[in-house]
């Protein structure tokens, strides 16, 4: 049975980091590639950021650009998603995902096979 944990969410400043962690079980991670998607109440869900099997390639939305850093450990099935600099518009419940493309850095919702439960972020002003 494969399981996506994420955790590390909460409530936050505006200008303060936050590191997300989402492991994975159940399958051989660095058989993936990973993904952070985010969705906030009445929005859909939004690409983040992703990366491929080794981390030597990442993609980033372009309004985190900058500012969030996708990272992985193989070793220990672990993706990470280090926020900095953090907004409001940040606000969302952020969910892992993994791709069984372990190659690509995909960016939409339907190339993912395995998803999280989410964790919440909340940047309050």
């Amino acid at each position: 049975q494969v399981q996506v944990v994420e955790s590390g969410g909460g409530l936050v400043q505006v200008g303060d980091s936050l590191r997300l962690s989402c492991a994975v079980s159940g399958v051989t991670f660095d058989n993936y590639a990973m993904g952070w998607f985010r969705q906030a109440p009445g929005k859909e869900r939004e690409f983040v950021a992703s990366i491929i099997w080794n981390g030597r390639v990442t993609s980033y939305a372009n309004s985190v650009k900058g500012r969030f850093t996708i990272s992985r450990d193989n070793a220990k099935n672990t993706v990470f998603l280090q926020m900095s600099s953090l907004k409001p518009e940040d606000t969302a419940a952020y969910y892992c995902t993994a791709d069984q493309n372990r190659w690509a850095t995909a960016t939409r919702v339907v190339d993912y096979e395995y998803w999280g439960q989410g964790t919440q972020v909340t940047v309050s002003s």
